[in-house]
């Protein structure tokens, strides 16, 4: 654990036996990376008993990688991600969020609680200025699905990745990876695939949703994630949405976990000794929905070049745009119309307007 978060020099407790700090400087690096990885290798379990969610992946040079498939709000899935990387112990744990969406991490269930069932101006603001007015408003209405979701069960999103970052940290020399492609990519991605009218479809959609969802439907869905089979109901005559959504995130998550399956260099303890490589271990933890498309692209040659661009804003994105903006005014406008109206009638109703109101008209006609 000290070697997953080391504690600095100065944050060190002074007291203690002096014996233990005479002894650590006579230990090279080399040495104590041996002690801990060995303390490691005899936790990790050789045939290790692993949940029917994980699926085990294998690299040319010996590496694996247990990938868990989880429901996004799922208890039992939060149970199945501590279990795998308590038996294996791994090198690296790679879950399905981007570096927009980090903060999940560290935050307790309650806050996560209220921030998933709070969608309101603001976050619309933050979320246009970071994305783009399309990108911002789809992303918006992704949010309310999940919120939808959070309000049915009671349960925040990303438990399971939580687990995995408090799992991790347990680790001796456990990395952390963030897997999943950034959100403004995707969504820019997944707006520009789409026509004008299937713009104007999704979005009515997304708005009405309000199916009631139970604990029960989660488990069931064990075998595809339900935010994405949610997802997947609403964007199935949307073929494009669907391949930027969910097929495109598949070949970029496959590209990460191959990336940290490479092999891990041992230290040396000096430059004439010849290099000297191990095998990876791997965890990664997505939705159920990313499994098969990663257990399909696992052995393709994968270049995120192509994914990762971004098309330029196309016709129908440009009207889209000026519809949206024109209604957001044209509302703003009309709200402002009639609070003003009403103000303007609240203040006339006044017994001290009438009586002022009654005053000049008696004067004008003196005049």
């Amino acid at each position: 654990q000290a070697a997953a978060d080391p504690m600095s020099s100065s944050d060190a407790p002074e007291d203690g036996p002096k014996e233990t700090s005479s002894v650590s400087q006579n230990i090279s690096d080399a040495d104590a990376f041996r002690i801990l990885l060995e303390m490691k290798m005899k936790k990790r379990q050789k045939k290790p008993t692993l949940p029917s969610t994980v699926t085990e992946l294998n690299t040319e040079d010996g590496s694996k990688v247990y990938v868990v498939g989880t429901a996004h709000f799922s208890d039992s899935s939060k149970k199945d991600v501590v279990k795998t990387i308590q038996e294996v112990q791994p090198d690296v744990v790679v879950v399905e969020l981007c570096q927009y969406r980090v903060s999940m991490l560290k935050m307790d269930e309650k806050t996560l609680l209220k921030e998933a069932k709070e969608i309101n101006l603001e976050k619309l603001q933050q979320a246009i200025k970071q994305n783009g007015v399309m990108s911002g408003l789809m992303q918006m209405l992704l949010l309310k699905v999940s919120a939808h979701i959070t309000e049915q069960l009671g349960m925040a999103p990303g438990g399971e990745f939580r687990e995995a970052f408090k799992e991790a940290s347990k680790v001796p020399f456990c990395k952390f990876h963030l897997g999943d492609r950034p959100i403004p990519v995707t969504f820019k991605r997944a707006i520009a695939a789409l026509s004008f009218w299937q713009k104007v479809k999704l979005a009515w959609g997304l708005c009405f949703l309000s199916d009631p969802i139970s604990k029960d439907d989660v488990e069931k869905c064990k075998q595809k994630d339900l935010l994405e089979q949610m997802m997947a109901e609403m964007i199935g005559e949307f073929p494009d949405l669907h391949r930027t959504i969910v097929s495109e995130r598949d070949i970029y998550l496959t590209y990460m976990l191959k990336q940290a399956a490479k092999q891990i260099e041992l230290p040396r303890d000096s430059e004439n000794e010849p290099r000297k490589y191990i095998p990876a271990v791997v965890v990664g933890v997505v939705g159920m929905g990313h499994v098969p498309g990663i257990e399909k692209n696992w052995n393709s040659d994968l270049n995120i070049q192509e994914i990762m661009s971004v098309p330029p804003p196309s016709t129908s994105s440009k009207v889209f745009k000026f519809v949206v903006k024109a209604a957001v005014f044209g509302l703003v406008g009309y709200g402002c119309y009639r609070l003003g109206q009403r103000t303007v009638q609240c203040v006339l109703s006044m017994p001290a307007a009438q009586t002022y109101l009654q005053k000049l008209t008696e004067i004008r006609p003196q005049h």
